[in-house]
């Protein structure tokens, strides 16, 4: 009894010092007795657990206010030095790497370019990007390797937590790919490893256009297409943490063929290659097969010049990408690609909608946010047209707020998750 007791308190006050480091975290700078109200905690329980988390250097002051005829409070808040977190984004055509301080203020960064298709998009060759860019990180900005909270890696495809975190690529053709084993061989660091759309809408959720709702769904567009669904303000990952392949969702039944397998997937319509593919190929021609493929070999045959000598050029997808946006307003060829694809991410925005009925639908990813950016408009219009008229006229649909670089920014949230809930830096 008296072990179960020890127990009991112990986990008492583990969870008192997750309360007031949470608030402190998204509050601070408060007062101890701002504290106290936020928690409902005694005075005495506030005193002592903040007394603890400054003397492990986790909270610092942060100067006083005035109080009504008392002394002046001090403000307390969460020590943005005393532990590093580490952001890695592995997308289709980059392994980005950030550390931040524990107030998410970027500190240094490493990228490495992937080639589409190449052998180093291979699990092996990642891994070493991954362990590559930890190092440079580290060394550049000069943190102790002691004071890394935690490594978050944010993926494509579904990652299935378990004893170990597997990758599973159906768009690469992999299958229960051991990340984490993979990385553990290289480096000691604790690993956090979950999707990418999940990670960067998390982010949203805390720091950006996701702030203040409970039912809201993140999208990530860019190579592919995902999104983080958020009910009653916890991610939903279903019954083996596969929710949120919205890319993969069919909007057109024998439509064009996609990386999954399956045909008519929204990714095929709305991915950022898929566009670059139509634009690409004659108007009214068939999708798929030889005649896409040289099409978008020589993309931009009879369009606009420019747009034209970026994919011909070989340029990165980004950039054509961006070359077809900004074509748009004086194109043709490019503006009906829009138009069509705007259509096409309504309809798959309104099966959010009628599904999951939340408060917002924020559009991310590289791709989402040059996208919306030049057609959000067209977007809710298309939306309006397929999704249920209530459920629509509840529903805000805007931008994301952190950036086309949110996945590396999000995926150093999940230490920064662990952190907040078990009170300790490691």
């Amino acid at each position: 009894m008296g072990q179960m007791n020890r127990r009991t308190v112990r986990d008492l006050r583990r969870g008192n010092r997750s309360t007031l480091l949470r608030q402190l975290y998204f509050q601070g700078p408060v007062s101890r007795q701002e504290l106290g109200a936020l928690t409902g905690l005694s005075s005495g329980s506030v005193s002592n657990v903040v007394g603890e988390l400054l003397a492990d250097g986790l909270v610092e002051e942060a100067g006083s206010v005035e109080s009504d005829g008392g002394r002046p409070r001090t403000l307390l808040r969460v020590a943005p030095g005393s532990g590093h977190l580490i952001g890695v984004d592995v997308g289709e055509t980059h392994v980005r790497v950030e550390l931040f301080d524990l107030t998410l203020t970027e500190l240094a960064r490493w990228e490495h370019p992937l080639t589409p298709g190449g052998l180093e998009r291979e699990p092996e060759p990642v891994v070493g990007h991954i362990l590559t860019g930890l190092d440079a990180v580290v060394a550049k900005s000069g943190a102790e390797p002691g004071k890394v909270i935690g490594v978050g890696v944010g993926v494509p495809g579904v990652v299935e937590q378990g004893d170990e975190a597997l990758v599973h690529g159906p768009t690469a053709g992999r299958d229960a790919v051991p990340l984490e084993r993979l990385l553990r061989t290289g480096t000691e660091l604790p690993l956090f490893i979950d999707n990418g759309a999940t990670a960067q809408g998390q982010a949203e959720m805390w720091f950006g256009a996701g702030r203040g709702a409970d039912n809201a769904v993140i999208a990530l567009i860019g190579s592919g297409v995902g999104a983080a669904i958020v009910t009653a303000g916890m991610p939903y990952r279903g019954a083996t943490s596969s929710a949120g392949e919205w890319g993969h969702t069919v909007v057109q039944v024998g439509g064009r063929a996609c990386r999954c397998g399956a045909v008519g997937c929204l990714e095929a319509y709305v991915g950022a290659q898929a566009v670059l593919d139509r634009y690409g190929r004659r108007a009214g021609g068939v999708y798929g097969g030889a005649e896409e493929d040289a099409a978008a070999a020589g993309a931009g045959a009879g369009a606009g010049a420019g747009v034209g000598a970026c994919l011909g050029a070989g340029e990165d997808q980004q950039a054509a990408f961006a070359a077809i946006v900004g074509a748009a307003g004086t194109e043709a060829r490019a503006r009906e690609v829009l138009e069509e694809t705007a259509a096409y991410l309504g309809a798959g925005i309104a099966d959010l909608i009628n599904l999951f009925n939340p408060e917002r639908i924020i559009l991310g990813g590289w791709a989402g946010l040059l996208l919306g950016g030049r057609m959000l408009p067209r977007i809710r219009a298309a939306t309006a047209a397929y999704a249920l008229h209530r459920p629509y006229a509840q529903t805000e649909i805007g931008l994301a707020e952190l950036g086309p670089d949110a996945v590396a920014l999000g995926a150093a949230t999940l230490p920064l998750a662990h952190f907040l809930a078990t009170g300790r830096a490691r």
